[in-house]
């Protein structure tokens, strides 16, 4: 008892691996005894069975296989599935010479089946159609297979230096490791043995259909023979037994022979891609709208003519014709998707197996729109869109009032955000996003009015303001109401105005300074010629500028400013900060026109204690730069205080101090308060009366 729980703790301890290793002579010596011991009835239906179930499973592996390799022991599996159906063929054949003459279920059921129900138990038709079924095994798959392995062999063969030396120059060039060199050798190698093999197997198929004609042969004549000889039939009735059960033999045998015959054409005519034979044939053939288009219109004018199968035909033209519109809608799609992605640069089409070079780099855009997945049909390569339209007139109206052109807005696809989303970046950094609906409108309420439009209520995305989005059926009632109706093209390109104008000076670099200054130099050559770099730096003239910039005055004066700084820049030594407070006194007739419009008939600013003016004006002069925390502090209070008085009465957030404290005071405090404005004394050129509606440092604050 110990001995019988000891094999099963034996067969338990079993490694799965050590049963692979075993299977294979398993397999072989069941082989050599069908044909050697006599098989029961039974154990033939299973072994018949079991035979088509694996000719089955080898040619869906042979379908699904994306690489000829991925199935290479293809060549053994053929040689073991010939060599189980030739058992089988001499086992069932000793049945049925022994065992024919007792009827049709002698053999077992499996071969009756194939012998009454496939041929209509007709052995005439059975032998026909056994024959045909060898001849289509034997003389066009096997044939044809074992002509492509045979020329595959050769071409693999004839193509290996090549191949060894590209791995050699890829290894020389360090394009790849010593171990990637290694398997890719052993890639080649095992391919050329894979088709040296099919080409060898091939001719175990083919003499296997030769084998199941002869075999077929000799089992009706012996059959005859033994029924007329031994058993005393009737000559008519033991060629009608014998020849269904030869017949059903041969059927069920023939049957997975032409199932792996398929699967051995298969894998050596398939073309190694990323995709399985299945893939391969749906993506090429059903890929062209057109060609199944023009094959819907000859089928429907074949459906046309009288006598013809009409309903079929126009039954089969229907299906094409659907097929081809939603072709042609999918390759629609696809083409502006890719479209969209080669436009900005995001196709993944990339081989990791070359060298770095320059080209690889990817510089950040200066101004960039990303769309989500939903939002692509905004983007048309082939006519201009309505957002891309907007976007050009943003670009121009900003060039006229600021004075430059703004660097380019590009407009690309990015999967990671939501499909109905956006997001504003300027040099690379999110400034502002949102969520737009193609399909719907945004209602914006400017005035708190309480009408409720929709469900979906929101925030417009560019100032905050309550909003509904809406369908087109409320447009007449949004409008009605006092509403104020968007589109979301218009939605994005709002927000992309209000941002890129409250970044001006970030969107100026040394590249737009050049352009600029090539531009002057085309409308005006004189005034620029021998300006820079004789004069001054260009790094010089582009702080001056983005200090400009940064303090909201415009510089489409370059008339004013080229010739103050040409008339100074010898007396301040290239600095930039007084050079740029020159420049602005020149420009004080458009700053003051700027930011106090002629229909005002007081200029009413923020004003500076006189005390506190002048202890920091002492500082200044001192050189030291920077005042005491405390002051600091009680100066920062002020202005806040001074800076909501002003809004309380919707007076301009404007500093009016002394000249050489502007730049002081504009670095300390813009910081905190980008809204206020600070003016020097000498930058107002005007005669109206200035009043001073808040004080900074005096005591009442």
């Amino acid at each position: 008892m110990a001995n019988f729980f000891s094999f099963f703790q034996i067969i338990k301890n079993f490694k799965v691996l050590q049963w692979k290793v075993l299977t294979a002579p398993i397999l072989i010596l069941a082989i050599l005894s069908m044909m050697v011991l006599p098989l029961p009835s039974w154990i033939l239906d299973i072994c018949f069975t079991f035979n088509i179930a694996i000719s089955i499973i080898i040619l869906l592996v042979s379908m699904f296989t994306k690489n000829t390799l991925d199935f290479a022991s293809f060549p053994t599996v053929l040689l073991f599935s010939t060599l189980l159906r030739l058992a089988l063929n001499v086992a069932s054949t000793r049945i049925i010479l022994l065992n024919g003459h007792t009827g049709s279920s002698s053999a077992g059921y499996v071969i009756e089946a194939f012998g009454h129900f496939l041929v209509g138990g007709n052995f005439a038709i059975g032998t026909i159609v056994f024959v045909i079924l060898v001849i289509i095994n034997f003389m066009v798959i096997t044939k044809g297979a074992g002509r492509i392995a045979e020329v595959g062999a050769r071409f693999i063969l004839d193509g290996m230096p090549g191949k060894q030396m590209a791995i050699d120059a890829d290894l020389n060039a360090g394009l790849i490791g010593e171990k990637e060199a290694k398997e890719r050798r052993k890639e080649i190698t095992q391919e050329a043995d894979f088709y040296g093999s099919m080409d060898g197997a091939s001719k175990f198929v083919r003499g296997d259909a030769m084998a199941g004609i002869l075999i077929m042969v000799i089992n009706i004549l012996g059959g005859l023979f033994v029924a007329i000889g031994q058993h005393n039939m009737l000559l008519y009735q033991a060629a009608k037994v014998y020849t269904l059960l030869t017949i059903g033999d041969g059927l069920v045998a023939q049957i997975p022979a032409l199932v792996i015959s398929t699967a051995a054409g298969v894998i050596v005519t398939r073309v190694s891609t990323d995709q399985n034979v299945g893939e391969q044939m749906i993506s090429q053939l059903f890929c062209d709208f057109r060609v199944i288009l023009l094959s819907a219109l000859v089928l429907g004018s074949l459906g046309l003519v009288p006598g013809m199968p009409n309903l079929v035909f126009l039954f089969f033209t229907g299906i094409l014709l659907l097929l081809a519109w939603n072709l042609y809608i999918r390759n629609k799609n696809v083409a502006l998707l890719e479209s969209s992605l080669e436009k900005d640069g995001l196709e993944n089409n990339i081989s990791f197996t070359q060298e770095a070079t320059w080209n690889d780099v990817d510089l950040e855009d200066v101004i960039g729109i990303e769309l989500g997945r939903n939002l692509l049909s905004m983007i048309n390569s082939k006519t201009d869109s309505d957002l891309q339209n907007r976007i050009r007139a943003i670009r121009k109206k900003f060039a006229k009032q600021i004075g430059f052109l703004p660097p380019k807005i590009h407009i690309y696809h990015n999967e990671e955000i939501p499909e109905n989303n956006y997001r504003i970046l300027i040099k690379g950094l999110e400034l502002g996003m949102g969520e737009v609906f193609l399909n719907l409108f945004m209602a914006i309420n400017p005035s708190n009015i309480k009408i409720v439009l929709s469900d979906h209520l929101v925030k417009d995305p560019t100032f905050g303001l309550p909003a509904y989005w809406i369908n087109k059926s409320l447009l007449i009632e949004a409008k009605k109401h006092g509403f104020t109706v968007v589109q979301p093209s218009v939605i994005i390109a709002t927000h992309v105005n209000n941002l890129i104008f409250s970044q001006v000076c970030e969107l100026f670099g040394r590249q737009e300074a050049q352009y600029l200054l090539e531009h002057i130099s085309r409308t005006m050559p004189k005034l620029t010629e021998e300006f820079i770099p004789n004069q001054i730096s260009l790094t010089i003239f582009h702080k001056i500028i983005y200090n400009l910039l940064w303090e909201n005055i415009s510089i489409r004066d370059m008339r004013t400013i080229i010739e103050t700084i040409i008339e100074h820049h010898a007396t301040v030594k290239n600095c930039y900060q007084e050079l740029t407070s020159i420049v602005r006194v020149a420009l004080g007739r458009s700053i003051t026109q700027k930011f106090f419009p002629k229909f005002l008939s007081v200029i009413q600013v923020i004003g500076l204690d006189m005390d506190l003016e002048r202890i920091l004006l002492q500082i200044l002069q001192s050189g030291e730069g920077c005042i005491e925390p405390g002051l600091s502090n009680q100066l920062l209070n002020q202005t806040e205080i001074a800076i909501n008085e002003q809004k309380k009465f919707n007076l301009p957030i404007i500093l009016l101090v002394h000249h050489n404290l502007r730049s002081f005071l504009s670095n300390l405090l813009r910081q905190k308060f980008s809204e206020l404005v600070i003016l020097s004394n000498m930058e107002i050129i005007d005669h109206r009366e200035i009043h001073i509606t808040s004080v900074i440092g005096s005591q009442k604050n």
